[in-house]
C-alpha cells in the first residue's frame, strides 16, 4: 500500500544570502563571444554559466570566466546534480559544485527539478519527476545537502515537460511550493518551460502562472523552443534553446512581471549560437520590459526635498 502522508519539515538552515541583483537582464556566457564582450563597456546586466563546463582546477576556461567575472555579476547554473534522481547525490559532484561556488561568488546559484542519473550513467536529458510525497521528501533531502554543503540558498527551475506521471497526487506547483516551505531554497522560473509544458499537455499557461508562488522567484529564464507534431499532428514543443524568444514566451514574461515586479532575468541561447550583437538584442528587449515595470522613485525624491 503507498503511502502518500506528507513527510515531517525538514529543518531550516542558517544559510547565507548573497546581496539580490536587481531587475536585470543578462546572457548566457558562450567563449565565442568573448573577445566582443571585453572589446565594449562592461554590461549592465549579468552572465550565467553552466557549472559543469568549469569544474577543472583551470586552463582556457577558468581564464575565460575569471575575465568575464572581474566586471560583471555571475550567475552559476547546474544541470547534472539529478536533484530528483532516485539514488543519493554524487559526493565528489557536489564537492567540485561547492568549490566552484566558493570561487567565483555567484549572485545567483540554481538547479533543476529534475533526474538526470540512473546507477553509473549519465544521460543528457532532464528528465521528469512523478509528483507525490516519496518523490518530494527526496527532493527535498537532496536540496538540503546543496545548500547545506555550498551554505547559500540555491534557485529551484520549474521542467518542461513531454510525459506525465499517472502515480502523481499532485500538481507541479503545488509540488514546487511544498519544496520552497520545507527548504527555504528560491525558484527559477523558466517561462519558456511553461509555455512549453502548457502546450503539450493542453493547460493554460495563465492558469499555471496564476497558481506559481512567484514571491519566491529569483531568477527568470527565457529562450527559444522548436515547434515540432506528434505521432497524431498535435502541435510538440520542444525546449530546444535554439533561436529567439517566441511572441508568447515575451507575452507571458510581461505579464509575470507586470505581476510581482523585475528580477533577474536571462537570455538562454545555447545552440546555433547567434553573433553577440543578437544576444545583446535579445537581452535588451528583455531589459525593456523590466525598466518598463521598475518602480517609479521619482514621488519619493520629490517628497525627500520638499
Amino acid at each position: 500500500m503507498r503511502n502518500d502522508a506528507p513527510p515531517a519539515p525538514c529543518p531550516t538552515l542558517p544559510l547565507r544570502f548573497p546581496p539580490p541583483l536587481g531587475g536585470v537582464a543578462g546572457t548566457c556566457f558562450k567563449p565565442s563571444h568573448l573577445t566582443a564582450i571585453l572589446a565594449g563597456a562592461p554590461q549592465r546586466g549579468f552572465f550565467e554559466v553552466h557549472a559543469e563546463n568549469y569544474m577543472g582546477a583551470g586552463g582556457p576556461p577558468h581564464h575565460q570566466l575569471e575575465a568575464i567575472r572581474r566586471d560583471h555579476p555571475l550567475s552559476i547554473h547546474g544541470v547534472c546534480m539529478s536533484i530528483g534522481g532516485p539514488q543519493p547525490l554524487d559526493r565528489e559532484h557536489l564537492a567540485r559544485f561547492r568549490k566552484l561556488v566558493a570561487r567565483y561568488q555567484p549572485s545567483l546559484v540554481s538547479e533543476h527539478l529534475a533526474w538526470s542519473t540512473h546507477d553509473t550513467t549519465f544521460f543528457n536529458d532532464l528528465l521528469p519527476l512523478p509528483y507525490t510525497a516519496a518523490t518530494l521528501a527526496r527532493v527535498c533531502d537532496h536540496i538540503d545537502e546543496v545548500q547545506s554543503a555550498i551554505r547559500r540558498p540555491i534557485l529551484l527551475e520549474n521542467p518542461s515537460t513531454y510525459v506525465a506521471f499517472h502515480e502523481s497526487t499532485m500538481s507541479e506547483t503545488d509540488f514546487i511550493r511544498a519544496i520552497v516551505r520545507r527548504t527555504g531554497c528560491g525558484l527559477l522560473l523558466d517561462v519558456n518551460n511553461v509555455f512549453v509544458s502548457a502546450i503539450n499537455h493542453g493547460f493554460s499557461p495563465q492558469d499555471y502562472l496564476a497558481d506559481f508562488p512567484l514571491a519566491a522567484v529569483g531568477e527568470i529564464h527565457l529562450a527559444g523552443h522548436a515547434v515540432q507534431a506528434d505521432d497524431e499532428g498535435e502541435p510538440l514543443l520542444i525546449d530546444s534553446h535554439d533561436g529567439p524568444v517566441a511572441y508568447d514566451v515575451w507575452a507571458l514574461f510581461a505579464s509575470v512581471i507586470a505581476r510581482n515586479g523585475p528580477v533577474p532575468t536571462l537570455i538562454e541561447w545555447d545552440s546555433n549560437i547567434p553573433d553577440w550583437p543578437v544576444l545583446q538584442a535579445e537581452a535588451a528587449a528583455a531589459q525593456t520590459i523590466l525598466d518598463d515595470h521598475a518602480p517609479d522613485c521619482s514621488q519619493e525624491v520629490r517628497d525627500a526635498a520638499a
